[in-house]
């Protein structure tokens, strides 16, 4: 019911997870990403894979070695299916042979896609090339991308509902964490959320607190600044504001 992808980039050290599917809230029931890992629970999903895998994988432990355990001790393995990267940045699948048809993965060596219940075996393939193809996006623009690939592709073969997208950069929150519960084109609405994100919340993010900096950046002046900025480039292109939002204060 549901295709997703886990994406690192070493260059940025930006682990992500997007996911859409006909099922409602898929952003809150399929991504669990760490500091350093990821997990992505899907099919007849079992959020334990998601809690329990994240913290063994944030402890050290090997991502075949996590699928393996869950696999063997879950009774309803055959409708399960899961991807996930480990702190070393190794990636394991499992999808079980009960899935819906089509049900399948395709591994890389910094990102994983995987889908059941879908139109067919392209929907994986594009959305696994799509992410390669981009390697000049942004994090969250390249996994949009990979995603809108698989779903002209065919996606969900029952139609459309929910989407989400979720980076962390080396934290236990979440740099950008977007859901759309329930829409009638859910990743074009996802779209439209990153476009708002792009007017003040991405200007405010990289200088948020993080463990290793408790106060993070409390100079409101180059938030504001970056923001005027952005507004002012928008307004040269053409662009106006997505957001219903009319203050624009950052807080």
């Amino acid at each position: 019911m549901t295709y997703s992808l886990i994406a690192h980039d070493p260059d940025t050290d930006e682990i992500g997870i997007a996911v859409a599917s006909r099922f409602f809230a898929c952003g809150a029931a399929v991504p669990y990403v760490g500091p350093r890992t990821a997990v992505a629970t899907q099919a007849f999903a079992n959020p334990v894979w998601g809690t329990e895998g994240r913290k063994r994988l944030e402890a050290g432990e090997k991502a075949q070695d996590v699928i393996a355990d869950f696999t063997e001790r879950d009774e309803g393995r055959d409708i399960r299916q899961c991807h996930m990267m480990d702190a070393a940045g190794h990636f394991a699948v499992h999808t079980g042979n009960g899935c819906v048809d089509w049900a399948g993965h395709k591994l890389g060596t910094h990102h994983s896609v995987a889908g059941n219940m879908l139109a067919g075996p392209d929907v994986v393939d594009a959305t696994f090339d799509a992410y390669l193809s981009a390697a000049d996006m942004p994090m969250a623009e390249r996994l949009l991308h990979a995603m809108q690939a698989g779903e002209r592709a065919g996606g969900d073969k029952r139609g459309r509902q929910a989407a989400g997208l979720v980076i962390h950069r080396g934290q236990e929150h979440a740099f950008l964490d977007l859901r759309v519960d329930d829409h009638a084109d859910p990743l074009a609405e996802l779209a439209r959320l990153l476009d708002v994100a792009g007017e003040r919340y991405l200007h405010l993010a990289p200088v948020m607190p993080t463990a290793a900096n408790f106060s993070g950046l409390t100079d409101r002046a180059p938030i504001d600044a970056a923001i005027r900025d952005a507004e002012q480039k928008r307004i040269a292109e053409g662009r106006p504001s997505q957001s219903f939002a009319t203050d624009t204060s950052i807080d």
